[in-house]
């Protein structure tokens, strides 16, 4: 299978497997079950909402239908939209200005020796509009309603399953993709990135956050897909290196 027949195929997998899940939980009384279950619940949860941004920001970089730049930035808008109501344009304007000017003031993603906290304020604030957060309560809603037809508790369950495993997302990506990575911004690197990667096993690599952690790597060759990260690692790093490439804002016509 080629590598974008992969990225579709995994991308097709992650939605459907965090929709599925969506419906199945909420049409339980989690109140009910046991503590495990739904702890188990949320970390799934958790895990597939991330796996849906990592969709877009392949998107975003143009690699999930390289060929076709308007059904790409559709898949990325749709992937957004699911992950927490997120304005594709934005986003990508943002992650341009990040890839070039890592760690940088110019960089939206980056605040040089802010503690965590404050920088995950920042870095959260560049996503985040009134708007979005009216199209994300308005989700919500619709969430309660169909869960108050199966839970003595529909709030419960809509914080377990769809607040929570996003706020834990959120955390996820600013850990994995951005606070460890780009911690003392403006070190001086051989690659010129301002960026490290994670020294982990590719398994828990892949569980921490879809590779992720491999982001000097990414940085390199932001062109390669979230799963093909661990074979980079392996390579030799300079060796082979692709230009520096986005999607375009706005698809070819």
């Amino acid at each position: 299978m080629s590598q974008t027949g992969k990225g579709l195929a995994f991308s097709a997998a992650i939605t459907a497997a965090w929709l599925l899940s969506l419906l199945a939980l909420l049409s339980l009384d989690l109140a009910r079950q046991p503590l495990a279950l739904v702890a188990l619940a949320v970390g799934v949860r958790t895990f597939l909402q991330t796996g849906l941004f990592i969709i877009g920001h392949d998107a975003m970089h143009g690699v999930l239908l390289p060929l076709q730049a308007r059904s790409n930035q559709r898949l990325g808008q749709l992937a957004l939209a699911l992950y927490a109501c997120l304005p594709y344009q934005r986003c990508l304007r943002n992650h341009r200005q990040h890839h070039q000017a890592p760690g940088s003031c110019h960089d939206p993603d980056v605040q040089a020796g802010a503690g965590p906290l404050a920088w995950y304020g920042r870095f959260m604030a560049g996503y985040l509009s009134v708007g979005q957060m009216a199209a994300l309560l308005m989700s919500w809603a619709v969430c309660l309603l169909v869960a108050s037809h199966h839970s003595a508790t529909p709030g419960l369950t809509v914080v377990l399953v769809c607040i929570l495993p996003l706020a834990l997302s959120s955390l996820q990506l600013f850990a994995f993709g951005t606070y460890l990575p780009h911690r003392g911004a403006g070190l001086a690197l051989s690659s010129g990135h301002q960026a490290r990667s994670l020294d982990l096993p590719v398994w828990l690599s892949f569980l921490a956050c879809y590779h992720f952690g491999y982001h000097r790597e990414h940085h390199q060759t932001p062109s390669l897909p979230w799963f093909a990260l661990p074979s980079q690692r392996r390579s030799v790093p300079t060796a082979g290196l692709r230009p520096l490439s986005l999607a375009p804002a706005r698809p070819a016509r």
